[in-house]
């Protein structure tokens, strides 16, 4: 198993002239678990964004290392694996299609056991050839974590991570947050106290200076 680290150094972001967040630091390495928490607006998925390499800060830099060497955000692509409200499925595709086709813009090769392993990981076997038109909110939110867990990523973000599911999706995403802290590093933005609670530290983001604990 490599040694991934994340290093976060004086992060900011504005947006129309309004300070999101700023004076972001921290450090994760393999095996650490963070939530991040604050009221509505006060830039949970922003920053999830900016970490992720979806979005540029206004100011700071965040520095991605594995096993003593630094990369580049565009380089970790295929290890991040993100779960996210504003993250779509294509509707006029199957399940399985979408697992196939996401995987294929990014340059993963996999065969189809492992994408029906996915999906029974997710619970969406029996619905692998359906149209995800017809999927609702929670089976879709299923989806994302078939498409995310794909990479077998060393870093995955969860951005409001039982949003839409029953007792046995929320189940399955804490299947899949143990299996994460074994292996990687793990990401939570929610606003649920117990959600934050499956994580080792919590970043409390509220207009001041955030300070990680």
């Amino acid at each position: 198993m490599s040694n991934m680290k994340i290093i976060v150094r004086d992060l900011s972001k504005v947006f129309n002239g309004r300070s999101v967040f700023r004076g972001v630091g921290l450090e994760l390495s393999t095996g650490d678990s963070l939530a991040i928490t604050g009221p509505n607006g006060s830039g949970k998925t922003t920053l999830m964004k900016i970490l992720a390499g979806v979005l540029s800060p206004t100011s700071g830099k965040v520095e991605f290392w594995r096993d003593g060497k630094l990369f580049k955000a565009e380089e970790m692509r295929g290890s991040i694996g993100y779960v996210g409200p504003y993250v779509q499925m294509y509707d006029e595709f199957t399940a399985l299609e979408n697992l196939q086709f996401l995987n294929a813009i990014r340059d993963l090769r996999k065969d189809s056991k492992v994408f029906g392993d996915l999906l029974k990981r997710v619970g969406l076997y029996h619905r692998r050839d359906d149209l995800v038109r017809g999927f609702s909110s929670g089976m879709k939110q299923r989806l994302k974590y078939a498409v995310a867990l794909s990479s077998n990523p060393e870093i995955l973000f969860l951005d409001e991570p039982t949003s839409n599911l029953d007792d046995s999706g929320i189940e399955m995403v804490r299947e899949v947050i143990r299996d994460q802290k074994n292996h990687g590093i793990l990401l939570v933005a929610t606003n649920d106290a117990a959600e934050a609670k499956w994580c080792r530290r919590i970043l409390k983001l509220s207009g001041e200076v955030p300070t990680p604990r």
